[in-house]
């Protein structure tokens, strides 16, 4: 790996602290950070990438046609565990090799998953917003944990990290997820079809890959057969909910609350370069953040110190093991 031009996107990276760069340059790699001096992500990456061996990649697209330039490029390292961003045919037909860092995250995403549905069940957020705004409302109801059914959509490393999490809060614990987990089943998780999780649940949490079958997993027809008031949480991929079906959802009653750490079209408002747009057009967004009875924090469940660094360390040792011809337990497949 020596003399590695690694180029590094998320915005998180080295943001507090430059351990990061340091354990790359440890390992001989030159380090860029993009994007330089507040410009453009995109016309920078178009501007690197043809010299670049490595990318420890954010939320930005990596099509056909940027991967085209990338004549050095050897590995696309993906900060998180969502991939819908990187054309995987494109990868491969180039030679471009792709790995994902799960479990780096994991405990993060989970710690926020519960903030967000412990904050949405007892409506923390609104009631802390009308006392700071000088009101004394009437207090809102909330939900309790307690003898609920919380239905958890994909028991991988973030899904079992939420189930561990909720083992002591004395609620029933159903999933859905096409391939069971021994552990979960021993922990006394009960694994369901899709559609009866969505009946039985009180509580929703998604954490689950976006793709074909998963896009709009939570839709009109969804919705209608969830439990009046059910509270729903993603800190997956926006577009697993169709945002339109939801904000109906809300205004009729049949969804009680939401937090979400992710939302479909969320580019419009957090764009590439890293930046938070102050004109926002994704009208769908502005409708959603404007109820009281929802959270919306901006795709940060991973960043805390310790995921910062491990995301960091996973994806140095897929370099490793491209760069060294060996299996990378961590690769994506097309």
């Amino acid at each position: 790996m020596a003399n590695y031009l690694v180029l590094a996107t998320p915005r998180s990276f080295a943001k507090n602290d430059d351990a990061p760069i340091r354990l790359l340059e440890e390992n001989g790699c030159e380090v860029v950070r993009l994007p330089k001096d507040g410009g453009d992500l995109t016309a920078q990456l178009a501007e690197y990438l043809p010299q670049a061996d490595a990318v420890i990649a954010g939320l930005e697209p990596y099509d056909r046609a940027l991967l085209s330039t990338a004549k050095k490029l050897k590995v696309i390292s993906r900060y998180g565990v969502g991939y819908d961003k990187v054309d995987l045919d494109a990868a491969r037909e180039l030679g471009i090799k792709v790995s994902i860092t799960p479990g780096a995250n994991g405990d993060s995403v989970a710690d926020l998953a519960m903030a967000l549905m412990l904050n949405a069940a007892r409506h923390v957020c609104h009631m802390d917003a009308v006392i700071r705004a000088g009101g004394h409302d009437k207090p809102v109801t909330g939900v309790e944990m307690w003898k609920k059914t919380l239905g958890v959509v994909g028991t991988g490393r973030i899904g079992k990290a939420v189930i561990h999490n909720l083992s002591g809060f004395g609620c029933r614990i159903i999933a859905h997820d096409p391939y069971p987990s021994e552990e979960m089943k021993q922990m006394g998780v009960e694994y369901v079809s899709l559609d009866s999780l969505y009946a039985q649940s009180d509580v929703i949490t998604l954490h689950t890959f976006l793709n074909d079958s998963t896009y709009h997993m939570i839709n009109t027809e969804a919705i209608q057969q969830m439990k009046p008031g059910v509270v729903i949480i993603n800190c997956a991929r926006g577009a697993l909910i169709d945002t339109r079906a939801l904000i109906d959802g809300i205004e009729s009653g049949r969804v009680g609350s939401v937090g979400v750490d992710c939302f479909e079209g969320e580019d419009d408002v957090i764009r590439v370069d890293h930046s938070y747009n102050s004109h926002v057009t994704n009208h769908d967004y502005i409708i959603l953040k404007s109820f009281q009875n929802t959270i919306v924090t901006p795709h940060v469940a991973f960043f805390t110190d310790q995921a910062v660094f491990d995301m960091v360390q996973c994806s140095l040792e897929s370099l490793h093991q491209f760069d060294a011809g060996e299996n990378v337990p961590l690769e994506v497949h097309a």
